[in-house]
């Protein structure tokens, strides 16, 4: 008996192009386990995850696919019963009633799905009558090298039909409002991952696959007229263009596309020692070329926290102390830019390993640090900004909702921008300065006369910062800079990110 008719009613409009849309990634089995050392079943989960959601400010949970899988260590991503939740946290009915809760709470929902591959073990699908019945027979077309799993005849009507419906289903019977479709660039590329000459040219000799292109815009046309209100994010790590724009103006139909050359650039610029920052600073500023391009999710999900690749806290560089004001740093810099969020269980918490699918995240530890909590008091205040402030959603996916204030400081590793609400009425201006040098007299160019409120300052003792800020406001002085008519001199604490919001004219 469902009890989120009015979730359901408004859910569109909380995931909507100009809502503030802010995602806590999870694996299930893995986020916080018994005494015994047992996962949480799908009920047992509703009421903690509710309030430690509530607590940091997500609007949005996004699990790992849920559809039944036998290996748990592919963490959903090898699945063989697309139409049956896993029974490893129990019945459909209790991830109906998960789901529920999460509305109930004012918690949207959004289902990893995977279209592209399936495993080869004999109780799925594959040769499911004793041919290839879902799959490419041809192995140049059928076998992924990488996943060492079958590939969809996405060719076929009756594969097509099977995996658009299967969307539906997630959607319509588990009231998901929104599914991640993996692997997209896999299923776009002939060549994906390939080399030459163990894959097949299309009719017309590219490497395009028109098949997967066809379903997809299909797929996603379908889910949008049987399941209004929901969409679909794609994982793309491509140039394809119009990822996220209608099909019926050449694009592929998704609401979302993930920003996975942001996350490359972000993460590759904040390992480095802060000393020779100043040498790669294009690696932020490069993403102004195309963030208009699409709808972008900023995503720092699970990919980034396993394979040796190290926690995000483990990841950045220096004494422990600049390890979490690097994070914080990184946190409030994704925050700031124009995108939707996501976010990695964990890195709330600022973890000191990586994850593992066989543990739980590292709660005791967590709950006896100090500055962990601080990570996760600042989380929740990026969040609480990010809903309040409408500067900082509203353009998260139009141009005139950013514009540069300086660009171009590499030698002090400092950026400094605006984002801009849609009345263009109640800016916010965001400073970042990526070095342990303080800097006391930082002047910016400034887009309004008048006071700014100090919004948000990373450096703050709360969050586990040294204490440095610009004691609560900072008044514009009538000195042009930046091609602006007036400027402000700034205080900007070491490896920190300062968030400044215009409050009244002179």
């Amino acid at each position: 008996a469902w009890g989120d008719a009015g979730w359901i009613k408004e859910r569109g409009r909380r995931i909507a192009a100009d809502a503030p849309v802010s995602i806590y990634e999870l694996h299930l089995g893995s986020w916080r386990r018994d005494r015994d050392g047992w996962s949480l079943g799908y009920r047992d989960l509703a009421a903690p995850l509710i309030e430690h959601v509530l607590a940091c400010g997500f609007t949005h949970v996004e699990f790992l696919p849920l559809a039944e899988h036998p290996y748990y260590a592919s963490w959903g991503y090898q699945a063989t019963g697309y139409y049956a939740p896993t029974s490893r946290y129990g019945t459909p009915e209790d991830l109906m009633a998960l789901v529920d809760c999460l509305h109930q709470a004012g918690i949207g929902v959004v289902l990893d799905w995977v279209p592209s591959h399936f495993p080869e073990d004999a109780h799925g699908l594959a040769r499911f009558d004793g041919t290839c019945l879902y799959e490419h027979a041809d192995p140049r077309k059928g076998f992924h090298p990488d996943w060492k799993s079958l590939v969809f005849d996405h060719s076929r009507h009756e594969v097509r039909a099977f995996l658009a419906s299967n969307a539906v289903f997630w959607l319509e019977r588990f009231h998901a409002d929104a599914l991640r479709v993996d692997a997209v660039a896999s299923m776009l590329y002939l060549d994906y991952s390939r080399a030459p000459g163990q894959w097949v040219p299309n009719e017309h000799g590219g490497r395009e696959n028109l098949d997967a292109v066809s379903f997809l815009r299909s797929l996603n046309e379908a889910v949008h007229a049987e399941q209004p209100g929901t969409t679909t994010i794609a994982e793309e790590s491509t140039a394809w263009p119009l990822v996220s724009r209608p099909a019926a103006s050449g694009g592929l139909g998704f609401g979302y596309k993930w920003d996975m050359g942001w996350m490359n650039d972000t993460l590759r610029y904040l390992q480095r020692d802060p000393v020779f920052r100043r040498h790669h600073h294009g690696e932020l500023s490069f993403r102004s070329v195309y963030a208009a391009s699409e709808n972008f999710v900023l995503p720092l999900s699970h990919d980034e926290v396993v394979h040796g690749k190290r926690s995000l806290l483990a990841r950045m560089p220096g004494d422990a102390w600049q390890r979490l004001a690097n994070l914080r740093l990184l946190f409030a810099y994704q925050w700031a830019l124009p995108g939707k969020k996501l976010l990695f269980m964990g890195g709330e918490l600022a973890e000191a390993l990586e994850w593992n699918h066989d543990g739980a995240l590292d709660w005791d530890g967590f709950a006896a640090s100090a500055e962990r909590r601080g990570v996760r008091r600042l989380v929740g205040d990026l969040n609480a900004a990010y809903r309040r402030e409408a500067a900082l959603h509203e353009g998260d996916c139009s141009g005139p909702g950013f514009e540069w204030i300086h660009a171009d400081d590499a030698e002090a590793s400092v950026l400094s921008f605006v984002r801009w609400d849609a009345a263009r009425s109640r800016p916010v201006v965001a400073a970042f300065n990526f070095t342990p040098v303080p800097r006391a007299s930082y002047r910016i160019g400034a887009p309004m006369a008048g006071l700014w409120r100090e919004l948000l300052n990373t450096d703050a003792t709360d969050y586990g910062g040294s204490g440095w800020g610009n004691l609560g406001a900072v008044a514009t002085i009538d000195e042009p800079l930046h091609g602006r008519a007036t400027s402000m001199e700034l205080v900007l604490p070491p490896l920190a990110a300062v968030w400044l919001r215009w409050e009244e004219p002179w």
